[in-house]
């Protein structure tokens, strides 16, 4: 079934006189992610497709309902990829909900964000005026930039319609590397390698094993195996997959699963199994933590913690200190005054 903006324009007006919620929704592969799942579902599947592709300018614009996998498909028959790498959790998973949640995978540390590369956003605000915000340039733009602001809004901001994103070729080669030693061993290793020119793409910390992907050119990838050793991982892509998508064994136990964003360099959380991403800078905590201990533990490492999947939908996922609170609930008000998409799905309070 196809969708077209008129018919999004009408429905958000609908909801914003009746002040009724809406759950903007694309392939549902990031259901299990926020707190309530409020509001009639306004899917955006049937909004799909590219609207433009210029290889020769690594710039494409898709439709927030184009599958991620198409999508993805269409940059790889062109030796490019979405450079943050991320996650698809499934099938379903479309390029509005990749944005919308913000999500980067493996890549994501030495790359950069979905933020970095979002260039502009085509959106539907909570009156249903078709916006645009941004353009199709890095340096294209003044004011507020909300392009960037509605990715990892979850749409409770406003109805993504079309992103432009920045593309990158692929990497002449990939090469995965083992290396076994402790959880301290691994922390210190890869902060020391940070500071040297390797050309290092993701790494991981998981039971005993440090792994390090390397991209980049043939010659290059090559000198930085024989300066680091270790042993070769026969199926990289497979693993780092697996990890983007939370496929894992790891994350597959019947425990909640937190995210502690903190300093690269801080020692073991001791919280329980661990997995380390992002060169120290992610510690996936796979566990029952009481919240406060576990946001507690983040700042001191500063950072923060979220409770990225639970086995039942909690209250909140993340403690914000009031003043963050306020800016949020300020840009709730601002852009969604009368509170119809996705209401408590990130905030308790809104």
């Amino acid at each position: 079934m196809t969708s077209s903006i008129p018919e999004f324009v009408e429905r958000v007006r609908q909801a914003s006189g009746r002040k009724q919620p809406l759950r903007i929704r694309g392939g549902g592969t990031k259901d299990f992610y926020g707190a309530r799942l409020e509001g009639a579902v306004l899917e955006t599947r049937g909004y799909a497709g590219m609207v433009e592709y210029e290889p020769t300018e690594l710039i494409a614009t898709a439709r927030a309902g184009t599958s991620l996998r198409d999508l993805e498909a269409a940059l790889a028959a062109n030796n490019q990829m979405l450079a943050f790498e991320p996650p698809h959790f499934g099938p379903d998973s479309t390029f509005g909900g990749c944005i919308a949640s913000g999500f980067s995978g493996p890549r994501r540390a030495y790359a950069g964000s979905a933020r970095d590369f979002v260039l502009g956003v085509r959106m539907l605000n909570s009156e249903g005026e078709d916006l645009r915000f941004g353009g199709q340039v890095m340096k294209n733009v003044a004011g507020y930039d909300l392009s960037r602001l509605m990715t990892g809004s979850f749409g409770t901001l406003g109805l993504l319609l079309e992103i432009s994103v920045k593309v990158l070729p692929r990497p002449e080669i990939e090469q995965t590397l083992l290396f076994r030693m402790s959880e301290a061993q691994a922390i210190e290793t890869v902060n020391r390698w940070a500071g040297q020119p390797f050309p290092f793409s993701a790494t991981c910390f998981l039971d005993g094993i440090l792994h390090v992907r390397l991209s980049g050119s043939s010659p290059g990838v090559e000198a930085a195996k024989r300066r680091l050793g270790g042993e070769p991982l026969a199926d990289g892509p497979a693993f780092w997959r697996s990890l983007r998508d939370q496929s894992h064994p790891f994350f597959r136990r019947e425990m909640p699963l937190w995210r502690l964003s903190v300093k690269s360099s801080s020692p073991p959380l001791e919280f329980g199994p661990t997995l380390i991403e992002w060169g120290g800078a992610v510690r996936w905590v796979s566990a029952n933590i009481d919240p406060d201990r576990a946001n507690e533990a983040a700042v001191r490492c500063s950072g923060h913690a979220t409770l990225f999947r639970a086995l039942e939908k909690p209250d909140g996922i993340q403690r914000l200190s009031p003043e963050v609170l306020a800016l949020h609930k300020k840009l709730k008000k601002a852009l969604d005054p009368n509170g119809i998409f996705g209401p408590g799905r990130l905030h308790p309070e809104f």
